[in-house]
């Protein structure tokens, strides 16, 4: 028996992901506030990379994005641009009731769409906890969630962004975009304490180059300075977090510097993750490990779950590629799941 040919579209504001029910899945860097009206475009692009497909699965986190007024007129502008974009292929909308709905009743309902994409992901990687209680942590470029699990199923209390903040299910953290000053007021130096400049010097993007957990791209120059994401240059951004240049902030100052930020976006997971089980009385037993900064969701799991508790990379569970596009590859599942 065919089965529907699905294509999967999680439209953020900063990336979007993609997956394709052949297995196929993509990640592209889009800076959607800075080009609101080439989103169709882009995504027209992108959709032509995968074979062709019958059906699209849709769900979004652009809303957002500061160049629009309101999330209505944010989930009604990515509507109109997947539409432009996809030649108005049929398409369902996940929603944060967990459930798909029609691009109709999405507009009725905008808040249904807004931020949803979470739900897709938990909904399908609960499953590799089938009893007991579990955390999953998915630390990406700009956001952490933490969703609790019990028995298979995610029981976040939160549904919109705002009451998932209330609930330390959601930290607005990451491995990339987030400013070092969002990080901590004042951290050591040499052993003294230091206050650091309100300003973007520098982003975690530096503190995971100069720790050595994410490879350097001189390609790559979507860093607070405009330079290549390197360590060397990540050194130079750090030093200007504490009033310093590279003649007075040597390799080593940088390490430590580092190690202290790291520290201290560990810990404010640490608590938000706790406070979030804490609440609705799950000890978790197992986390699952997600997001491009899955290396950091394990060493926040490490210090969560006790000895003799499983750690489940969803890279290993469900192989890199999918694993990449967490969100959109869970989607094309549950999809042929409610669709096929």
């Amino acid at each position: 028996m065919a089965t529907t040919t699905w294509l999967a579209l999680d439209v953020g504001g900063a990336n979007i992901k993609s997956a394709h029910s052949s297995g196929q899945a993509r990640t592209l860097p889009f800076e959607l506030w800075k080009r609101p009206e080439e989103l169709a475009s882009v995504l027209h692009s992108l959709a032509a990379t995968f074979p062709d497909y019958e059906r699209l699965a849709l769900t979004m986190t652009a809303e957002l994005c500061d160049c629009y007024p309101t999330k209505t007129v944010g989930v009604n502008s990515v509507l109109d641009a997947v539409k432009a974009a996809c030649d108005e292929k049929p398409t369902q909308v996940w929603g944060v009731d967990g459930r798909f709905h029609s691009v109709t009743a999405v507009r009725e309902q905008p808040g249904l769409a807004a931020a949803a994409n979470w739900v897709a992901l938990a909904t399908l990687a609960a499953r590799l906890v089938p009893e007991g209680g579990g955390i999953l942590i998915d630390i990406g470029t700009t956001t952490t969630d933490l969703i609790p699990l019990r028995d298979g199923h995610p029981i976040a209390r939160g549904r919109s962004d705002t009451e998932r903040l209330q609930n330390g299910e959601l930290v607005y953290a990451g491995v990339r975009r987030t400013p070092v000053c969002a990080l901590a007021t004042e951290l050591p130096l040499r052993g003294v304490m230091t206050g650091l400049a309100a300003e973007l010097f520098a982003s975690t993007l530096d503190v995971y180059l100069m720790l050595g957990e994410t490879p350097s791209d001189p390609k790559d120059f979507s860093t607070a300075d405009g330079r290549p994401a390197t360590a060397d240059a990540a050194r130079d951004r750090l030093a200007r977090m504490v009033g310093a240049d590279r003649e007075g902030f040597t390799s080593e100052d940088a390490f430590q510097f580092a190690t202290a930020a790291d520290d201290a976006l560990v810990v404010r997971l640490d608590a938000a993750a706790r406070r979030a089980c804490r609440a609705v009385a799950v000890h978790p037993l197992a986390a699952i490990v997600a997001g491009s900064g899955d290396f950091l969701a394990r060493r926040l799991a490490q210090r969560l779950i006790p000895p003799g508790g499983r750690i489940i990379s969803l890279q290993d569970a469900w192989g890199k590629v999918a694993s990449s596009a967490g969100c959109a590859h869970a989607l094309v599942l549950l999809a042929q799941e409610a669709f096929d």
